[in-house]
């Protein structure tokens, strides 16, 4: 059997996890997640890098930060998983979805201008697959228009838009270490900070409401509850097992980079015939292989691959239900404009495996099966 994702495994994980306990320090803001978090912020430039419990609280931070109310509203794609508009939708905002670009399934820049009102405040892209949005406009738009950028880069640790990480160019930035993510911790994120103005903001939100952070830098002599917050620190046991993938961070992009280029190489015959598309990266972007998608004829065409992969023990899955079709979707946000690609797109989609670990041989093994579904 041939998974759709291992979790990544690099060997030092229980070594780290084993000198986490010994420090005696397993709970939040520990030494390993203090080198988690220095290693971010020296490999992306971020002025500060926070370790959190999940990309979603990550996101609640960043809304947190953004000062989203009540009758606020956030531009966003529906073609996102439920987190992107969660975070705002917990604060009273409207998610106002538009349509994305069906060659990279990324929010279309094009149309976020015309979707802004007085209510709007924040401009949330998705980096889907790792593959950067079109950064430039979407910072131009929200300039003309005071609003903040907050970027979904949970698919984007160690990919770029124009030579800048994924994550750091908008206001704030969130990563996402789950399983199924390049480097892991299980379940954890981290937020990134571009201005340092709201590093000591972000810290009490993160900590309780209080400001620890600043007593255990021995800034004030005892930590007090400051404004509302909650708990949004993973354990250092965690962090431990992050801090081994990170350190091999560039070896676990390449392998992945290896077997993407290699699907996309045995899989191009079937595309030039028309039968199937591949993924388009832009010429500004540096992508991550966080995945390897290919787009079936319809919905129809593609449950029957699925179904065909699996009888050969490979599994392989469909992505996100556009939020804008789901109950929550309707009942808190709206989509502005016509839905021409979010849907269909979305319905033609099919994820291959692909994670560290994943062979040469396997990768192989499956595009043939892939070609064979298509010459029956």
């Amino acid at each position: 059997m041939i998974n759709f994702n291992v979790p990544p495994f690099t060997g030092k994980e229980f070594e780290y996890m084993r000198e986490a306990v010994e420090n005696q320090k397993i709970c939040g803001d520990g030494p390993f997640t203090k080198k988690c978090s220095e290693w971010i912020e020296e490999h992306t430039g971020t002025a500060k890098c926070l370790l959190t419990t999940s990309c979603t609280h990550a996101t609640e931070l960043a809304a947190l930060l953004a000062d989203i109310r009540e009758g606020d509203e956030v531009i966003l794609p529906s073609y996102t998983f439920v987190s992107t508009a969660d975070a705002f939708v917990l604060r009273g905002a409207t998610a106002v979805f538009v349509d994305i670009r069906p060659d990279t399934m990324n929010i279309d820049a094009d149309l976020i201008e015309d979707a802004v009102t007085e209510r709007t405040r924040v401009i949330a892209p998705v980096h889907y697959a790792g593959v950067g949005c079109e950064m430039d406009k979407i910072m131009e738009i929200a300039k003309r228009h005071g609003l903040m950028v907050v970027e979904d880069a949970a698919q984007g640790i160690m990919a770029s838009y124009k030579g800048k990480p994924l994550g750091t160019i908008g206001d704030f930035g969130c990563f996402s270490f789950h399983e199924t993510k390049n480097v892991s911790m299980g379940e954890g994120g981290a937020l990134l900070i571009r201005d340092e103005k709201y590093i000591e903001k972000a810290e009490i939100f993160r900590e309780k409401g209080t400001d620890r952070s600043k007593y255990f830098r021995g800034q004030v002599d005892k930590y007090r509850w400051q404004d509302y917050g909650s708990s949004y620190l993973p354990s250092d046991m965690n962090a431990a097992y992050l801090y081994a993938q990170l350190e091999l961070a560039d070896k676990i992009t390449q392998a992945r980079m290896d077997r993407w280029q290699e699907y996309r190489e045995l899989l191009a015959p079937l595309a030039e015939e028309g039968r199937i598309e591949l993924p388009h990266i832009p010429a500004e972007c540096t992508h991550n292989a966080h995945m390897f998608y290919i787009k079936t004829k319809d919905m129809e065409e593609r449950g029957r691959l699925i179904d065909f992969l699996k009888q050969r023990e490979i599994l392989s899955v469909f992505h996100y239900v556009p939020l804008h079709s789901a109950p929550a979707g309707r009942r808190y946000g709206r989509f502005h404009g016509e839905d021409r690609y979010t849907t269909k797109e979305s319905e033609r989609l099919l994820r291959l495996p692909l994670y560290y670990g994943l062979t040469a041989d396997q990768t192989e093994h499956i595009a043939d099966q892939v070609k064979a579904f298509y010459r029956q």
